[in-house]
């Protein structure tokens, strides 16, 4: 990097803290930054600043609370009650999390951002791409596909090329004290993981409702649609005697509609709200490797762009269970296309 100063996003974890003692082994001029969104990001924080005075570095506490509900919290818990399923990470690494840290790094005269992300930054021909981290079991380019071309001209990935174990044996090595903390899995602001409990504390109870069986009848009640997914199969309370799945959810009647086993797969998906990474917007139809959720595996598909921040994704072999709220993200070998929200699927 052509930088001196640099804004590291700091949680005290340990991939952000193995970020900040890299670059200061480089000799760049390393400040932290640790952002407060939620009361459940308080122990975030006194992570980030037990990390920020043990590698002698300052810490700025960006307190946001206000921005993140507006931001990420409403309209994910919204698209929950319309029976989507959200990822709450995608929401906030362009809105907010990066937003901030851009927002900070731009006042206070940094030169440049970083982050623990497991992913890649390139330019070519003065556009910025975003890349696949080497070690693919580590990749979390999925969950950056919808930052803009500012947010990753400033953003500087040290992980890229690295494995959890590689990032651990550094943090022991410099005698980190987070280098046993263990990965963090549950959403941020929820410490214990019960999202459609904060909810409905948070928004009000969702209705009852009926299931409708393949054959069209109401077969049962659900709880509510925030607590569903399409494509779950478990934990439904309904017997027919056979599998069934959730094949769709329709908020209007507060509806939940299953499947026969079998049925779960579909042909493709529409997208809405595309963002895309090497072009403004595609000119014609392509291929591409498309992931419909942050662990699935890459399927090969066609992509058809349509008006309005659209496209139509048509998989070459159906996949299982494209879940509205979901995102589609779109790959060409290492390189991250872009992608969108799924909003239905095709049959």
């Amino acid at each position: 990097m052509k930088c001196n100063k640099i804004l590291v996003a700091l949680s005290g974890g340990v991939d952000s803290s193995v970020c900040v003692y890299l670059m200061k082994q480089q000799g760049y001029d390393v400040t932290g930054l640790v952002l407060h969104l939620s009361p459940a990001h308080n122990s975030t924080v006194a992570a980030a600043q037990a990390a920020a005075d043990a590698m002698g570095i300052p810490l700025i506490v960006a307190r946001e609370e206000e921005w993140f509900q507006r931001e990420v919290v409403v309209p994910w818990a919204e698209c929950y009650r319309r029976g989507q399923t959200p990822n709450p990470c995608i929401l906030c690494n362009p809105s907010t999390k990066f937003a901030l840290l851009c927002r900070e790094a731009k006042k206070r005269g940094f030169d440049a951002i970083v982050t623990g992300h497991y992913a890649g930054v390139e330019e070519q021909e003065g556009r910025y791409l975003l890349k696949k981290a080497k070690f693919l079991p580590r990749d979390q380019s999925y969950m950056l596909y919808r930052l803009s071309q500012d947010q990753l001209s400033m953003l500087y990935l040290p992980l890229e090329g690295m494995s959890k174990d590689q990032v651990r044996a550094i943090a022991v090595q410099a005698g980190l004290p987070c280098a046993a903390a263990p990965d963090s899995q549950e959403i941020c602001f929820i410490p214990d993981n019960d999202y459609p409990a904060y909810i409905e504390a948070r928004f009000g109870k969702m209705p009852e409702g009926e299931f409708i069986s393949p054959d069209g009848t109401v077969c049962g009640r659900h709880k509510g649609l925030l607590h569903y997914t399409v494509g779950q199969r478990k934990g439904l309370g309904i017997a027919l005697g056979r599998p069934v799945f959730i094949k769709s959810m329709d908020p209007q009647t507060n509806r939940i509609y299953l499947g026969d086993a079998g049925e779960e797969f579909a042909a493709g998906v529409l997208l809405r709200d595309c963002r895309w990474i090497p072009f403004e917007q595609p000119a014609q139809p392509f291929k591409a490797g498309a992931k419909i959720r942050s662990m699935a595996k890459e399927a090969a598909a066609q992509i058809i762009p349509l008006p309005n921040q659209s496209a139509r994704v048509l998989f070459d072999v159906p996949q299982r269970a494209p879940a509205p709220g979901q995102s589609c993200v779109l790959y060409d070998g290492d390189y991250v296309l872009g992608g969108g929200y799924i909003e239905s699927q095709i049959e």
